[in-house]
């Protein structure tokens, strides 16, 4: 039957999401999830997005302990009933998502992650990637990448990386429940540090499917990224 259980739907897909929103903002150099942009707080335009997409039932908040209190206030004053708990996170990006993933429903056939700094994902994007993890088990967003890029060591170029088969990913990334489970507990259980949640699967041989990204999607990292951000609310508001 394979590593992922299969399931039929016969309205669609069915998915949980946890927005991991538990990071020290040590970058931006103030409390990113709170932060203001176009006259929302971030983490509310993000949670936004999960609470308008039809395929999303609901959604689980990992955040910090001292902002537990504040983003389940956000919840109740947005009107945002898919948040079903805002739970403290863990030491790192990998077990705040585990703990996240614990926290759902158990009957969820689906669970997509995504980064709490990302408030400009599209109710298109989500839904192109849950589709995808329904069919296939594993999907993420992303776009080409622009720039050329070169890999190298101590400052000097090793080489040139062939910039038409590169792509930036994006959240959020969605997985076979059973699946994403099993692989951020076998990297946590290998001590394997990992930049993204689909690494953990493809270290257990799964094939991620790449499904169209938004440019808009970016992740508010640096106090410029504020700055684009507000940008991108305005153009939000006008459509």
């Amino acid at each position: 039957m394979g590593l992922f259980r299969k399931r039929k739907k016969e309205t669609g897909p069915v998915c949980s999401v946890v927005v991991a929103a538990a990071g020290a903002s040590t970058r931006m150099g103030l409390d990113k999830q709170m932060a203001d942009v176009g006259g929302l707080p971030v983490i509310v335009r993000c949670l936004q997005s999960f609470q308008r997409a039809p395929s999303v039932t609901e959604i689980v908040v990992v955040t910090r302990t001292d902002l537990v209190p504040g983003i389940a206030r956000f919840c109740q004053d947005y009107g945002l009933g898919k948040v079903t708990k805002v739970v403290r996170g863990g030491e790192d990006r990998t077990r705040s998502a585990r703990l996240g993933t614990l926290e759902c429903d158990p009957k969820a056939p689906l669970i997509a992650i995504h980064d709490g700094a990302r408030p400009f994902v599209t109710v298109e994007v989500i839904e192109a990637a849950i589709a995808q993890a329904a069919a296939g088990g594993a999907a993420a967003p992303a776009v080409p990448v622009k720039d050329t890029l070169k890999q190298a060591r101590g400052g000097i170029v090793e080489q040139t990386l062939e910039r038409d088969v590169l792509y930036a990913v994006q959240t959020p990334q969605v997985f076979d429940a059973d699946l994403i489970r099993a692989a951020l507990q076998k990297a946590l259980d290998d001590g394997v540090a990992l930049t993204d949640d689909c690494a953990a699967v493809e270290r257990l041989g799964m094939k991620v499917v790449l499904t169209p990204g938004d440019e808009r999607n970016i992740k508010l990292t640096t106090p410029t990224d504020l700055l684009i951000g507000e940008i991108l609310a305005e153009e939000v508001s006008a459509l």
